[in-house]
């Protein structure tokens, strides 16, 4: 099992910055794919970013070039850094952590709010 606690979400305004972090612990040997997702009342929780364990990373369209994704393998830590926050970002950020094997295990964090005010 992975154990997930989150960090960082608040209230800011609009053009304002905030990181997340992601610490996962128990069995993480295997753990690949770290990322954050979001979601809003009534939508679907979307991908935000997500980063291998060789450092590939992926974004939303949404976020691009205002967001990075990083991690720390030694410390089994994800992190979002968030710039130019807009009001639109405001939702309920999720860590999400794969475990490969012979399936791909997904575990998922219990949610930081992020709310931008313009």
């Amino acid at each position: 099992q992975v154990q997930i606690v989150e960090s960082g979400g608040g209230l800011v305004q609009a053009g304002g910055s905030l990181k997340l972090s992601c610490a996962a612990s128990g069995t993480t040997f295997s753990i690949n794919i770290m990322g954050w997702y979001r979601q809003t009342p009534g939508k679907q929780r979307e991908l935000v970013a997500d980063i291998s364990r060789d450092g590939r990373t992926s974004y939303a369209d949404s976020v691009k070039g205002r967001f990075t994704i990083s991690r720390d393998n030694a410390k089994r830590t994800v992190y979002l850094q968030m710039n130019s926050l807009k009001p639109e970002d405001t939702a309920v950020y999720y860590c999400n952590v794969v475990r490969a094997g012979v399936f791909n295990t997904n575990y998922w964090g219990q949610g930081t709010q992020v709310t931008v005010s313009s």
